[in-house]
């Protein structure tokens, strides 16, 4: 049975609301999930906005974001551990669904893809002890491959699948349709992923055409071309029916609008894939 939860990720208003403009934005349009960033949290302070989520019964789908494993040294590898078991203990603290992995690419003057690859291999293995016993699921979002070389080395649902299998328990994949709704390997991915149970969020926008900026012209739903009614038809048949999150980077258009009108849209469109026929 389909949930039908929207959930508002706080990227999508960043510009206009911080994180108590935009709990009380949701809650006044009746939006009850909500997935921050760590920034949006640091910025009121995790104790408030704990309390904020517990008063007020929100469900986080997710805490963006740890990762960005890569190095170039031992002690930037040290640092970045560090704050990825911080990430862990603030995820905790909101009760999140999960953390966000984004894995980090390549390090400063390197060349060599595998060894980051191989890196970030390294960093979820040594974070993920932390994260089973505080009973925090990390998500590992593979982004588009445009990404690989600044900020994720894992571009591909089977790469991200790969680490899940390699490392164990405690570990999943966000499934966001920007990143992988160009991969012929998709639906065998997908259908992968839930064999292995392995789906703990799905992250929705549209990819624009043309697109003006790689990472701040995202769409709105419907704007663009991915099939997101299909793709959520295969993620329901692996066996996830959680909520549908929207994350939403557009520098020119959304980032723009008044909070109250971008949610409005985006519960708009939101019904509209929900009650859509598949094609």
């Amino acid at each position: 049975m389909t949930d039908n939860i929207l959930s508002l990720n706080l990227a999508t208003t960043r510009q206009v609301w911080g994180f108590k403009e935009a709990v009380e934005g949701c809650l006044a349009q009746g939006v009850t999930a909500i997935s921050p960033w760590r920034d949006q949290v640091e910025a009121i302070g995790l104790a408030e906005a704990a309390h904020i989520v517990r008063s007020n019964g929100l469900r986080l789908t997710g805490l963006c974001r740890g990762g960005m494993f890569p190095a170039a040294d031992i002690a930037g590898r040290k640092a970045a551990l560090d704050d990825n078991l911080r990430a862990i203990d603030e995820a905790a603290a909101l009760n999140a669904d999960c953390l966000v992995l984004v894995v980090g690419g390549l390090p400063d003057g390197s060349r060599d893809i595998k060894a980051a690859r191989e890196q970030v291999a390294e960093g979820i293995a040594a974070m993920l002890p932390h994260a089973r016993a505080c009973n925090v699921p990390l998500a590992i979002e593979p982004l588009h491959p445009m990404y690989a070389a600044d900020r994720a080395c894992v571009n591909t649902l089977d790469q991200a699948l790969d680490l899940c299998e390699l490392l164990g328990d405690g570990l999943g994949v966000a499934i966001d349709v920007y990143h992988v709704w160009w991969d012929p390997g998709l639906p065998e991915a997908i259908a992968r992923a839930g064999r292995m149970n392995a789906i703990l969020a799905h992250h929705i926008c549209d990819w624009l055409v043309p697109t003006t900026d790689l990472l701040l012209d995202r769409g709105m739903m419907g704007d663009g071309v991915i099939d997101l009614v299909g793709i959520r038809a295969m993620i329901e048949a692996a066996g996830y029916s959680g909520p549908q999150e929207v994350e939403i980077f557009s520098a020119q258009n959304w980032w723009k609008r008044p909070g109250e009108e971008v949610l409005a849209v985006c519960k708009e469109r939101f019904a509209a894939l929900v009650n859509a026929p598949e094609s």
